[in-house]
């Protein structure tokens, strides 16, 4: 079930981060989140543990112990603790009764899957439990799943520490495949022993050795029972001195001890039965309706009446019980021995189709469950069960009803109340699969956002694009000091001529795709293009002192870039000519459709000029820029004055290189 894989994320990423859980469930190649009463495959579970193993780094033991303690906390935090905890008074009985537990939860789970159309039914394992004379136990687990047992020491022993306060210690003496009846089993039996856990006080002044810690036990009996029997005979003496003693019978004098002594009997409880058995047969089979009573031969000795009802065989005594129904629960062979091996465990029986009568032959078989009773002296075994219906749908298929169910037998409520828990179940599930929705559909939105942002951040600087995304209006702003670049294709106004327009388009964006990538790499913000013309600035919207050397190294890697760009007309490299100044600006955002942020002032027009005089493959520098790069590792020639349109006569420069970086650094090659 999904509760299972549910458990395992939340280990990891609570453990190991969200991360590592990404990383385990693409190399498994599962879903990142699990319905609680969906089904999975047992597959999945196993290809997690693999990738953990592998990933972490740790040995399938280990992982297994981990997943072990961490799942009984993640039971207990799901709303599993109070049934835990009433499992036992001690280790040995909370053992005992997992099996019961597992009956109880499979009643939901199945019903569940009823009520969604799932066919799948709970395949829990199984616990047997052996007490020994030195106080260990031998613990014996069987599952259809083979290489979990070493969950089995972490779950244990998580619940022996919580509930019992004891540590436990457990070891594989024995582990082997057995055939049962629905196939082979693998049976896995640990060696259980305990020790109560101390302070650290405790543990510093007193040895831990096994003989002091049961004289010390031993010693505690001996100073309570001592101190509760003072307190008894002083309480009886204080009554008996009454004005008007009265004798006492012997069963209230016991009573009146129970009560004194705080419900226990002071030496523990030795139960009294009557000489006779008074009850007669025929109400033994009226009032316990669904029970039966069968030899080593498995020869039915006795039936209750309702049972009698539904299966007319039964009434033939000395009938074999294995020709009228097959054990479901747990999954041994129908023979006396398997069921005395089991005898701890609940049993669940359902009817054969082949030998039921032929009103019976259209309907779901009966289950019953209950538990087995040994009896010694007739050397017969006990049965004393209830029909295992989980609604009332269950009940009305096989055509029953709960007068059919003894009044005593609490059945009946379990029908009505699991009724209403479907109800709740259902909703619950249909809010679980609701919340898995959301966050699916918010996981795509935030994934829609991002890809979103990065087309706005693309058209606007980012701090920008915040401020109108929250509604902020955008003031402009003035830098004192940045650098523009402005180029072009030679010749793109013939090269536009003798082409397809499609060619022209095919061959800009295989440049700009370029140069876009070369803004990244040396982080200037690309301003606009329009036609052929590209316009970047370093130092603006974020002032730099580096204005100047990235633009520089930016226009160096535009030059190399070009070469791999074909003229569709020639077939040979385009040229572009390159041109840069260094000034203040005014930048600000212009229009409300299709906002531009944009650079206004002289710079923008004289770097304009530089592009426009410039000479193709050639990097044109204004004299301000080429103060900028002066001494900053850049060569470059004078190429003295030249008659610039509108600004008269001005002293220029060519890039030549970057003395320190190679073409590789430049176009940010690894």
């Amino acid at each position: 079930y999904g509760f299972i894989n549910a458990c395992l994320k939340s280990l990891v990423v609570e453990k190991y981060g969200e991360e590592t859980w990404e990383k385990l469930r693409l190399q498994a190649g599962v879903q990142d989140s699990f319905l609680t009463f969906e089904v999975y495959k047992d597959e999945i579970t196993m290809q997690l543990i693999d990738k953990a193993c592998k990933i972490l780094d740790v040995p399938a033991d280990m992982v297994l112990r981990e997943f072990g303690e961490y799942f009984f906390e993640f039971c207990k935090r799901s709303g599993y603790d109070h049934m835990l905890r009433t499992l036992g008074g001690n280790l040995y009985e909370f053992i005992e009764n997992l099996d019961a537990l597992h009956s109880y939860l499979s009643l939901s789970y199945q019903a569940i899957l009823f009520l969604f159309v799932f066919p799948q039914e709970m395949n829990a394992p199984s616990f047997r439990v052996e007490k020994n004379e030195d106080g260990s136990m031998h613990l014996h687990y069987y599952s259809d799943r083979r290489g979990l047992c070493h969950i089995v020491p972490g779950i244990i022993g998580a619940a022996a520490l919580d509930f019992f306060n004891i540590e436990i210690s457990m070891e594989i003496v024995n582990q082997t495949e057995e055939e049962e009846r629905t196939g082979k089993k693998e049976h896995t039996v640990f060696l259980v022993t305990q020790n109560p856990v101390f302070s650290y006080k405790e543990r510093n002044k007193f040895s831990s050795s096994p003989q002091h810690l049961a004289d010390s036990e031993k010693k505690k009996e001996n100073q309570l029972y001592k101190e509760d029997l003072e307190k008894t005979k002083n309480t009886i003496r204080d009554r008996g001195s009454s004005v008007c003693p009265v004798k006492k019978s012997h069963w209230k004098t016991i009573r009146g001890i129970i009560t004194l002594g705080k419900g226990k009997l002071l030496r523990g409880f030795d139960p009294v039965y009557p000489k006779n058995l008074w009850i007669d047969t025929k109400t033994f089979c009226n009032g316990l309706p669904f029970h039966m009573v069968f030899d080593k031969e498995l020869r039915v000795k006795q039936a209750g009446v309702s049972i009698q009802k539904i299966v007319p065989g039964l009434q033939t005594m000395g009938i074999c019980l294995d020709h009228y129904f097959s054990i479901v629960h747990p999954e041994v062979p129908f023979t006396i021995s398997s069921i005395q091996k089991f005898i701890n465990s609940q049993f669940v029986f359902q009817t054969r189709r082949d030998t039921m009568p032929e009103s019976w032959k259209q309907r779901p078989m009966l289950e019953l469950r209950g538990q087995m009773i040994w009896m010694e002296s007739l050397q017969c075994m006990l049965y004393l069960c209830s029909p295992l219906l989980r609604t009332l749908h269950e009940l009305e298929e096989r055509q029953m009803h709960i007068a059919d169910i003894a009044p005593h037998d609490v059945t009946r409520d379990l029908i009505l109340l699991n009724q209403q828990r479907l109800a709740e179940m259902e909703l619950s599930n249909q809010l679980e699969r609701k919340k898995e929705e959301l966050r699916i559909l918010s996981k795509h939105l935030e994934e829609e956002k991002k890809k979103t942002e990065a087309l706005l951040y693309a058209m606007l600087p980012q701090h920008v694009a915040n401020q109108l995304k929250e509604g902020k209006r955008v003031e402009a702003g003035e830098f004192k000091e940045c650098t523009i670049l402005f180029s072009d294709v030679v010749t793109f106004t013939n090269i536009c001529a003798q082409c397809e327009p499609i060619q022209i388009v095919l061959m800009l964006n295989s440049m700009y795709l370029r140069f876009d990538r070369l803004t990244t790499v040396h982080d200037v913000y690309k301003v606009e293009t329009i036609g052929d013309a590209y316009m970047v600035v370093g130092g603006v919207p974020v002032p730099v002192p580096t204005h100047a050397e990235r633009v520089a190294n930016f226009a160096l890697g535009m030059i190399i870039a070009a070469k791999g760009v074909q003229n569709p007309v020639s077939g040979n490299p385009i040229q572009i000519r390159v041109g840069i100044h260094t000034g203040p600006v005014l930048a600000g955002v212009v229009g409300e459709k299709m906002p531009r942020y944009c650079l206004f002032g002289d710079t923008v027009n004289i770097a304009s000029r530089m592009e426009s005089h410039g000479v193709p493959s050639k990097i044109h520098l204004s004299s301000s820029a080429y103060q900028c790069l002066k001494y900053k590792n850049f060569e470059m020639t004078e190429r003295g004055e030249i008659e610039v349109k509108g600004k008269g006569k001005m002293h220029t420069y060519f890039l030549i290189r970057n003395t320190t970086a190679t073409e590789n650094e430049l176009m940010g090659r690894p």
